[in-house]
């Protein structure tokens, strides 16, 4: 019914809604520079803060230390080659976690492991390799004041060296103690007439041994053999006379880490200044499922300013421990403290005032944000089969050096000089985009090593020049990409200003699918690679996002921009874009300042029609 003056009006209608189509306006050229701008900004004001502006340098580039392990075993035990794997991944994750990159763990021998880790690392993150970690959660039974010397109230080889007739002195002795101690308490008189009470003791009181773990029964028992065999204590010593005689000292703390769970223990704080004689083992740190490190804050949810480990545990570890604390929490000083052992040192023994039955607990005390964190990776990864002790420890001098690095660099400029000469060879003035959004993100990429190097501890190996190589091209291609789907549009006959747009539309989903695969292809080599393959993939996958953010917030801003002037709008000769040059076809005004040959197509179609 439609008569031929209505086609024009059906035309007419259509024409809003096309333009509706592009109503939104391409994101302004200058607040792209600005996005940029601000992210170099945030870089170097990260490095600032750090006040470290070079790049921390791997192992084959810079040296490092070599350390040798040596297993600790008491009691006769063997190391088998099992528990020597196990303990080399372990050591592996907490160097990883510890964000050393490029560190080496290997065996040496059927015994040894050997770490080495490039720059000079701090002695906390040696020891962290070398020690057990493994987390118990035991009672507390008694405790006295911390010596170094093990001298308090007599001599240790006086003590070993005496017979059993003699050992009513050191009871004698044992008992003032409990008294001077910070502690008393209601505990303390039990274990003190520890010599001279247990023979008229009722025999079914013996035989039945502590009822539980804070029972302060476990005092007269005698010491495990363990004790013995390290020249500590004598065979008829109880553990309250080992209490007043340990040391807080390394040696001492080996034998305390050695102990069996299912006996009691006596142990030293962390800073020394209290011994504790502790229960079993009530929860063990096989019931850990996660370890984080952070501020602590109080029952307000405000930091305290204190560094605290928070603990999780699994189903099995959150039931005993509330069960564990629903029993302490009634007790009298010092029995109402649940001590956390790490490695037979006490690092937390605080006071329980209720039950804790989330399944969730924290450590704190004295702890920086340095030594938390290498606790808590160490617990999160798991306690090593056996603790290690360090048997040496020399500095390495760089495998490759500086001539080695000086080389990859050069290959890397000859790698850019070629692609700089392409550049301009195949696209005249506009190569020049080229040449400066390299630049751009090779500056980009120097600022994110070495950033990464002060905050991360990432360090920069010949594997990983061989990333940022490899890399060059990969940035190439994506301008690469753009610049021809640019000249396609200028090839239909639109306008440089339209093809502009046009062009990137269909060019940037083109390099982020590109670029998508690069980095899915560097995170599964990451992933299950090692050692200086993860250091290729890692800077392959750090420069394909540096490249996505180069493309985004620099080339085509830029390139937008250039549209705008005379040299490169007009289609100079020189500016790679002249549309005679590229073959453009005739083209038709299409309004708006586009330019279509499909709409002249269109036009000598329906007037042939």
């Amino acid at each position: 019914m439609s008569t031929p003056t209505g086609a024009p009006h059906n035309i007419d209608s259509n024409r809003p809604n096309r333009v509706k189509a592009k109503k939104t306006p391409p994101s302004s050229p200058k607040k792209s520079l600005v996005g940029l701008l601000i992210v170099f900004l945030a870089l170097i004001g990260g490095i600032a803060a750090t006040d470290s502006w070079l790049p921390k340098l791997g192992l084959d580039l810079e040296g490092g230390r070599e350390v040798v392990l040596e297993p600790v075993v008491t009691g006769g035990s063997s190391v088998n080659e099992s528990q020597v794997k196990q303990a080399v991944d372990i050591i592996r994750n907490r160097v990883d976690a510890s964000g050393t990159a490029e560190a080496e763990v290997t065996t040496l021998g059927a015994r040894n492991i050997v770490v080495s880790i490039p720059g000079n690392p701090s002695r906390q993150v040696l020891d962290s390799l070398s020690r057990s970690s493994q987390l118990d959660f035991r009672a507390v039974v008694a405790t006295a004041q911390g010596s170094k010397q093990g001298q308090s109230p007599y001599r240790l080889p006086e003590v070993i060296k005496s017979s059993g007739a003699n050992q009513a002195t050191p009871s004698a002795s044992a008992s003032a103690s409990p008294s001077a101690s910070s502690s008393g308490g209601s505990s303390s008189p039990a274990p003190s007439s520890s010599g001279s009470s247990k023979d008229v003791l009722p025999s079914a009181y013996k035989q039945a041994g502590p009822e539980n773990a804070s029972d302060t029964a476990w005092g007269e028992q005698k010491v495990d053999a363990a004790w013995v065999k390290a020249g500590i204590a004598s065979s008829n010593m109880t553990y309250n006379q080992l209490l007043q005689v340990y040391a807080c000292t390394p040696s001492y703390q080996e034998v305390a880490a050695s102990i069996p769970a299912n006996k009691p223990v006596v142990v030293c704080s962390k800073e020394g200044n209290e011994k504790l004689l502790l229960g079993p083992v009530e929860v063990k740190g096989a019931d850990l499922t996660d370890a984080s490190s952070g501020m602590a804050t109080n029952q307000q949810g405000n930091q305290t300013g204190e560094i605290a480990v928070d603990l999780k545990l699994n189903g099995e570890g959150k039931t005993a421990f509330a069960n564990v604390t629903r029993r302490v929490a009634l007790l009298q000083e010092p029995r109402n403290r649940f001590a956390i052992t790490v490695d037979g040192q006490s690092i937390s023994a605080p006071n329980v005032r209720e039950p804790l039955t989330s399944g969730q607990a924290q450590i704190t005390g004295g702890f920086t944000a340095e030594s938390g964190k290498l606790l808590a990776d160490s617990l999160k990864f798991g306690a090593l089969p056996m603790s290690f002790k360090e048997l040496t420890s020399d500095q390495l001098s760089p495998e490759l050096g500086s001539d080695q690095l000086t080389k990859g660099i050069i290959a890397g400029a000859i790698g850019l000089g070629l692609v700089v000469l392409y550049s301009l060879f195949q696209y005249r003035a506009l190569g020049l985009v080229t040449v400066a959004s390299l630049l751009v993100a090779a500056a980009m990429t120097y600022l994110a090593v070495t950033l990464l190097g002060s905050v991360n501890n990432f360090r920069l190996s010949m594997a990983g020049v061989t990333g940022l190589i490899v890399a060059i091209g990969i940035t190439a291609d994506s301008f690469i990409v753009y610049f021809e789907r640019v000249r396609d549009e200028v090839r239909s006959g639109r306008p440089l200003r339209a093809a502009v747009d046009t062009g990137w539309a269909r060019a940037k989903r083109t390099i982020i699918i590109s670029d998508a695969v690069n980095f899915l292809a560097a995170a599964v080599l990451y992933v299950l690679s090692e050692s200086t393959v993860k250091a290729f993939a890692f800077t392959l996958g750090l420069t394909t996002l540096i490249d996505l953010l180069v493309v985004m917030l620099f080339t085509h801003p830029v390139v937008a921009l250039l549209a705008r002037t005379k040299f490169f709008g007009n289609g100079h000769p020189a500016s790679g874009l002249d549309p005679e040059r590229l073959g453009a076809r005739t083209a038709t005004y299409a309004g708006r300042g586009r330019v279509t040959l499909a709409d002249r197509r269109r036009a000598a179609q329906e007037g042939t029609a």
